[in-house]
């Protein structure tokens, strides 16, 4: 009962669970009418789940399964000392893997497992961190092989049965998500659709992402313009055999695009006044595949002005300064720069009329970098 083909359509872990046991009961009907007892037609289901660098509720989904399908064999009569007993395979994650800083994918991957030992899965599949970028080659498989057996035998996670139970925040979290899955079960019995279920989730996190509140490391956040991927032969057709739809596509599609003209970064004031913006927005920039020039310290328009005219003179400037300098001489570094050629002035910090655009923390990045990117076309 493979979930994780929901999972990498944008599932959420309740509707992954709740589609797992709609998969799970259309089998066992199936088999019971074909002659099987309800414990014989169990003991040859098994479970397929994913699990993300989100710990905490990747150890709760696989634990609320468990309970969830329980619960199914035993309205369906199953007998026997091990007759509810669900076998689990778990994956990691494919939609939380990134094409750009693939090395970070090492990281997720760990945590990931690590969540599906504590969670108690009897079987475990590590994605190689290269795996978004074509045929993954020994490196990338060596290290998914053996960051199973580092977690066996060095860190000893078979050693503790359910090593998480009894903590409240573990309990409670797996309370929840059998509760809502076993609601959502009953809906999709009942002739639910699940795909308008999916895709409002998607827009969600979508929405989240997009404002980096749910930040992708490497990607959305502290992204590097200078790095080399590696090369891997490509793939024909998809691995996964279905849709992925990785968390971190919109900005992946930034970075895909050709390479945007550089934005004029006027640093206002010293660099212990503007290094903080100055920081955010080059981040910011980056995330959509842009770099910055940046003016360094300056003490006032004339000398902004000149770093500005000796630079690319890109039409894209943003203002990174303090709000005390912003309100000595921010208005009339942005005047200055539109003489000097500047069509449009974005301001690091809230929003001003004096200039075109800001970014701060919030704000939408992909439409911020979309618009942003139009305007150096």
């Amino acid at each position: 009962m493979d979930a994780t083909a929901v999972h990498d359509r944008g599932a959420s872990d309740v509707q992954e669970l709740a589609a797992s046991l709609r998969t799970g009961v259309t089998a066992l009907r199936t088999l019971v009418d074909a002659g099987f007892s309800a414990a014989d037609a169990a003991a040859l289901i098994e479970f397929r789940y994913a699990v993300t660098d989100e710990q905490f509720p990747s150890i709760a989904k696989l634990r609320a399964a468990r309970r969830l399908w329980a619960r199914v064999l035993e309205l369906s009569g199953a007998e026997g000392p091990d007759a509810t007993a669900q076998r689990q395979h778990v994956v990691t994650s494919r939609p939380m893997l990134t094409r750009y800083d693939p090395y970070v994918n090492m990281l997720r991957t760990t945590v990931a497992a690590f969540a599906a030992g504590v969670g108690g899965a009897d079987a475990v599949t590590v994605l190689p961190f290269d795996a978004p970028l074509g045929q993954p080659d020994g490196f990338g498989r060596r290290i998914a092989r053996n960051l199973s057996h580092l977690l066996i035998d060095e860190s000893h996670v078979a050693e503790v049965a359910d090593p998480a139970g009894g903590a409240y925040a573990v309990e409670k979290l797996t309370d929840d998500l059998a509760v809502a899955a076993w609601e959502l079960f009953g809906r999709l019995e009942d002739g639910e659709d699940l795909e308008p279920l999916i895709a409002d989730v998607v827009e969600r996190r979508e929405a989240q992402i997009a404002q980096r509140k749910r930040p992708i490391t490497g990607l959305s956040e502290f992204p590097n313009l200078a790095e080399t991927l590696p090369e891997r032969a490509p793939v024909a057709g998809d691995p996964a055999g279905h849709e992925v739809r990785r968390y971190g596509a919109s900005f992946e599609a930034l970075r895909d695009a050709p390479a945007a003209r550089p934005v004029f970064l006027a640093t206002l004031g010293t660099i212990a006044q503007h290094t903080a913006r100055a920081t955010f927005a080059s981040n910011l920039l980056a995330a959509g595949g842009v770099a910055v020039e940046v003016a360094g310290a300056t003490d006032g328009v004339d000398a902004l002005v000149a770093a500005y005219r000796t630079g690319v003179q890109s039409p894209v400037v943003c203002l990174a300064g303090a709000d005390p300098t912003y309100a000595e001489w921010g208005e009339q570094a942005a005047a200055a720069l539109r003489e000097a050629g500047a069509s449009r002035v974005i301001i690091a910090g809230r929003a001003t009329d004096y200039t075109d655009d800001a970014c701060a923390m919030g704000v939408d990045a992909l439409a911020f970098l979309n618009r942003t990117r139009e305007a150096l076309a």
